[in-house]
């Protein structure tokens, strides 16, 4: 895979405009893209493909959006019928649907140009759809290009399993929550993956709205609506907007212009609340589509090896029996069973237990391979996030990183502070967890995480494969060196910062910079003793957990990009490495 350096600005401004022009489904007219694109980055942090990429997916998420009114257009007549009422034999079909068009749709960004789904398409196990973003900078531009978040976008599957975020004083450890620092708690609405997306809408560096009223108002307009009002009410958008909604909700969030408000759209009390609610079921519908079997339909081969329809190879069952015992995997990532790590059992043994192997039948027929907690595991600082040196404000006057490079991601600890790129903490009983929580980030579930493209059928070089990303900050590349990562952080960690790797070492194979947050390491990876065939064994296990395999997973053919081919999965990404100490006279310059 050969790497090319960032296209001439100049040029990269002329292309965007003209993609950024046309819209295939642009309803409001008002809203117009920044003239002047923002690009505070040293050469490196943006991939050279970045314009023609963006318009890939949103070709893709057209297609989808199509597909999704189609659906809704072949649903037979409702009747709503019963106390209370419920919408008899279509309801299920209808609050789906209704989330899926939500989530293909452009139109809910200031600039109509991005789509929830723009940073996470089916066929990456509704994560991040850009390789090359995946290789370079990290997270995704917004509406706003190119304002980028600090972290990798989370993948949509099997996140509504994930509790309302609570602290176990027996473990005294937090469980449950969405996002990579668990701030989407759920607390009002009792439902974590349906808060989680009330957050993008609003981010200055995702959709970057400035007022949540916004997405009611882009509800309202959206040929979608009647759909909405039969789910949610007829009455669901009787508000009276005020004479510059289009122009307010064409800003994007963090602008000057708007003063620091959070609310611009001025609406009187009664009407606040009807958009909140509608807001709210914004949020729930979202959450029902990602429950749906469209996106988490537990159809992979483990799914077919636990109702008997599948017999595991050598290698997958080898993958599985380290998953659960030497490698320690499922004591986080939990498989259903119990973990059997020691190699014999002591003192008389354990019912179901023989030799460190569980031979009882799984508890959970449906794992999610997850424990819903969270863990510093120790990864260094990634240093080709974009979000480092976002440092200088945009033509909107708003600067989205202040700190610049000597930004520290503290994860749950940060939110638990209410601190800054994170969120407002709604329980003050948990602040005082926030030192030992420093570093932590959630422990997503293994599900997918190898989930492709049909035509690139591999997360692992050299392929044909499409490159994903993996962790908080994107610093793991493939499957292969997240599993080597675990067994082997502590054997050859070095005092050096990402891309200073001591002659004579490679990093990532015999060099693991230091941890970006020292505090509250897991001791439980990191030194492991598995060979390179142990290793190959659990990713080979790994890819059993992606969907597919007994019915086809919907959408997954949308991906019309390329495959990358070369290489070694072991030093994947690294000829993208740049030296942090390198990157930062960069972006002083």
């Amino acid at each position: 895979m050969r790497q090319t350096r960032l296209i001439a600005l100049a040029a990269a401004c002329a292309t965007i405009a003209v993609a950024m022009s046309i819209s295939s489904h642009i309803v409001h007219g008002q809203s117009q893209p920044p003239t002047t694109i923002y690009n505070p980055y040293p050469t490196g942090i943006l991939p050279s493909d970045i314009v023609s990429e963006l318009a890939r997916v949103e070709r893709e998420v057209d297609v989808i959006e199509q597909e999704a009114i189609t659906q809704w257009k072949a649903l037979p007549p409702p009747t709503l019928t019963g106390n209370p009422p419920i919408l008899q034999d279509t309801g299920v079909a209808s609050v789906e649907i209704l989330g899926k068009l939500m989530n293909f749709d452009k139109t809910i960004s200031p600039f109509n140009n991005i789509a929830c789904a723009s940073c996470h398409m089916p066929y990456a196990a509704y994560s991040g759809p850009i390789p090359s973003v995946n290789l370079t900078m990290i997270a995704y531009p917004g509406s706003v290009h190119y304002r980028a978040g600090k972290r990798t976008a989370q993948r949509y599957t099997y996140s509504s399993y994930f509790p309302p975020l609570q602290y176990n004083t027996l473990e005294a450890s937090f469980f449950g929550g969405n996002f990579w620092d668990s701030r989407a708690t759920g607390y009002l609405l009792r439902s974590t993956d349906a808060e989680q997306s009330q957050f993008p809408p609003v981010d200055p560096a995702e959709m970057g709205n400035p007022d949540t009223a916004c997405i009611t108002y882009k509800l309202s307009l959206a040929p979608y609506r009647p759909l909405f009002e039969l789910v949610w009410g007829a009455g669901s958008f009787d508000i009276t907007w005020p004479a510059n909604i289009a122009q307010i909700c064409a800003t994007p969030n963090g602008a000057a212009s708007l003063g620091g408000s959070a609310t611009p759209v001025q609406l009187s009390a009664s009407d606040r609340t009807r958009s909140n609610a509608d807001y709210d079921h914004w949020a729930q519908s979202l959450s029902a589509f990602e429950k749906s079997l469209s996106v988490s339909p537990f159809t992979s081969k483990f799914d077919a090896f636990l109702a008997g329809m599948y017999t595991l190879t050598p290698d997958e069952e080898a993958g599985y029996a380290l998953f659960r015992g030497r490698g320690n995997c499922n004591s986080c990532h939990l498989d259903g069973r119990s973990t059997a790590p020691a190699p014999t059992v002591k003192h008389g043994g354990v019912a179901g237990m023989t030799g460190g192997k569980d031979t009882g039948a799984a508890a959970d027929t449906t794992p999610v391979f997850t424990c819903f907690a969270s863990a510093n595991l120790g990864l260094p600082k990634n240093p080709r996030d974009a979000f480092y040196y976002e440092t200088t404000p945009d033509s909107f006057g708003f600067t989205l990183n202040p700190t610049g490079f000597s930004y520290t991601d503290l994860g749950l600890g940060a939110f638990l502070r209410s601190g800054f790129g994170s969120a407002p903490n709604p329980n003050s009983s948990w602040k005082q967890f926030a030192s030992v929580s420093d570093g932590k980030m959630q422990t997503s579930t293994a599900r997918n995480v190898a989930l492709v493209p049909p035509q690139c059928p591999t997360t692992e070089a050299p392929g044909p494969y499409f490159q994903k990303e993996f962790f908080h900050n994107g610093y793991i590349k493939s499957l292969k060196q997240l599993v080597h990562f675990y067994n082997t952080r502590d054997v050859y960690k070095q005092s050096v910062e990402s891309g200073n790797c001591p002659a004579g070492t490679v990093e990532k194979v015999n060099c693991w910079p230091s941890p970006e947050v020292s505090a509250n390491l897991d001791m439980t990876v990191g030194h492991l003793g598995l060979t390179d065939v142990e290793e190959n064994q659990i990713v080979t296990f790994l890819q059993t957990l992606s969907d597919g395999f007994t019915t086809p997973y919907p959408d997954i053919n949308t991906y019309t990009g390329a495959c990358m081919t070369g290489g070694t999965a072991a030093t994947q990404g690294n000829s993208t490495i740049i030296p942090a100490n390198l990157l930062r006279q960069m972006a002083q310059q």
